[in-house]
């Protein structure tokens, strides 16, 4: 009789064993399961973060493109430097690859040094090969980077014709050539970011200004233009010229900012000021 009662509560104890193990077992899949879930958030993250940030409101923020050492220079060029005297350029200038002899400038045009990858040209060239190797390396580097960055702001805005606007930071995209026949304001603070994709050429004209506002700063500004760049006379500039083909300055034009040419970059006394 005692063995008909102790059967009984042993099995409703082994049923109650397989129920918490089976329990058990649920709770670990779950928790390994929450961490996978965590685990492709985080590379989610990481991939869609390359080239904005956000700010503490959770809005995306345009990042700055890396000039590396490209953005040590005034003025780079693949095919040369010339200038009609008397040009005023601070900051360094240089060439890579082409000679020395292509920089047809006076020393006394430069407060910086002036790099060449041989002797030739100038009396004051600072031979320097390989940095130079390694700063047009990153200046093509920063174009393709420029060039590459997603989801534009504003597109084609004004059909290419910026004249007179007043332009807020971010990414803009235009499909053609862009013009400038009237002053033009960029507006916003010291850490906002402006990039300017122009697949054509970028032309502005003759005595108009491009002037900036609120704190904006020349070097968060980025042109990357595959066309020709040119400055009318007496003309001035702000930011940071990304230039696969020539960039032009005609008479007594200006620019705070860079002329980074995948080509050649032609002066005619103008005053070149890199951006602090």
């Amino acid at each position: 009789m005692k063995l008909k009662i102790i059967i009984p509560a042993l099995a409703f104890v082994f049923v109650g064993l397989m129920s918490s193990c089976e329990k058990d077992e649920l709770n670990d899949n779950s928790a390994d399961a929450n961490a996978s879930i965590e685990n492709t958030a985080d590379l989610t993250n990481d991939s869609s973060s390359q080239n904005t940030s956000a700010d503490s409101k959770g809005q995306e923020i345009l990042k700055v493109v890396d000039l590396g050492v490209a953005g040590n220079f005034a003025i780079l060029s693949k095919t040369g430097i010339t200038s009609v005297y008397k040009s005023s350029i601070t900051g360094d200038i240089g060439t890579s690859p082409i000679t020395g002899a292509a920089m047809v400038i006076d020393c006394g045009e430069v407060t910086g040094n002036v790099y060449s990858v041989d002797a030739a040209g100038p009396a004051c060239i600072t031979t320097s090969a390989s940095m130079l190797t390694t700063a047009i390396s990153n200046m093509q580097t920063a174009y393709t980077d420029a060039a590459g960055r997603k989801t534009p702001d504003f597109v084609n805005l004004g059909a290419g014709n910026i004249g007179g606007k007043t332009l807020t930071p971010g990414l803009y995209k235009f499909t053609s050539s862009v013009v400038i026949p009237t002053d033009i304001a960029l507006a916003g603070g010291p850490d906002d970011v402006w990039i300017f994709q122009v697949s054509g050429n970028l032309d502005m004209s003759s005595a108009v200004r491009v002037t900036l506002s609120g704190g904006a700063q020349a070097k968060n500004i980025f042109w990357q233009v595959a066309g020709a760049v040119t400055f009318g006379t007496t003309s001035h500039f702000e930011g940071i010229i990304l230039g696969q083909t020539g960039i032009n300055l005609k008479t007594g034009a200006s620019i705070n900012g860079r002329l980074l040419a995948q080509t050649a970059a032609t002066l005619q006394m103008n005053t070149v000021t890199q951006p602090q």
